[in-house]
């Protein structure tokens, strides 16, 4: 399904009755209704960054809901679509904290290639509609998939922005790991505690201080 190491830690999950269950539901939706991300991207996240690989986690809420936005990846747009506001505020600290300069585009696949798991809660939404799937049953999923990364001997870094991402530092117990908390980066609440959070130096700093590769944050040096 995933064709990564992710096949053999979800199996337990992905071959639950309840879970057949609940994606029976989701494709039902699929089906009636119009949902993003397209139905091929919705594990898009998993695919990208294996288990093995994952050093840092960010969690998002739900997928954008606008055509053409999502593709599976938290605060990510696919390629031609404008820069949402959440994630101009994400490179407007990423320059504050680095320097690195915003791009003009809002694809994220290269933090994800480099081990940056763009995990959102709720992996679903119907267009216009935010936070129309949250309780439908993927939080079962995207706890579980929290906690089996906290069992991860490597050292991780979790960024929990706002509220509802903060909602999953229950499931972050392993002391090897850091968990950077802020207010989410939405024009909203970026200036109640995003704004100087420097998320991005930070984690780097973890990683070089546990002997693992820091993150090239600057998406202009994509291939």
């Amino acid at each position: 399904m995933l064709n990564n190491d992710w096949d053999e830690i979800l199996k337990v999950v992905f071959e639950g009755e309840g879970f057949k269950k609940f994606y029976s539901l989701v494709e039902k939706e699929y089906t009636n209704k119009t949902i993003f991300p397209p139905k091929d991207y919705i594990f898009n996240a998993l695919k990208l960054t294996p288990y093995k690989n994952v050093k840092v986690v960010i969690v998002g809420q739900d997928p954008y809901h606008g055509v053409g936005e999502a593709h599976g990846l938290s605060f990510s747009v696919q390629k031609g679509i404008k820069v949402p506001p959440s994630l101009k505020n994400i490179y407007k600290e990423l320059e504050n904290d680095l320097g690195i300069t915003p791009v003009n585009e809002g694809d994220l696949t290269y933090w994800a290639c480099q081990g940056v798991l763009l995990l959102n809660a709720v992996l679903t939404v119907e267009k216009d509609k935010p936070a129309s799937h949250r309780n439908l049953g993927w939080e079962r999923l995207t706890d579980y998939i929290i906690k089996t990364l906290d069992k991860k001997e490597e050292p991780i870094v979790f960024i929990l922005w706002g509220n509802f991402a903060k909602e999953k530092k229950a499931f972050i117990t392993n002391p090897k790991h850091l968990v950077l908390t802020s207010a989410h980066p939405s024009p909203f609440s970026a200036n109640y505690g995003f704004f100087g959070s420097k998320p991005f130096s930070k984690t780097n700093e973890f990683l070089k201080n546990n002997n693992s590769t820091p993150i090239d944050w600057d998406l202009k040096n994509k291939k």
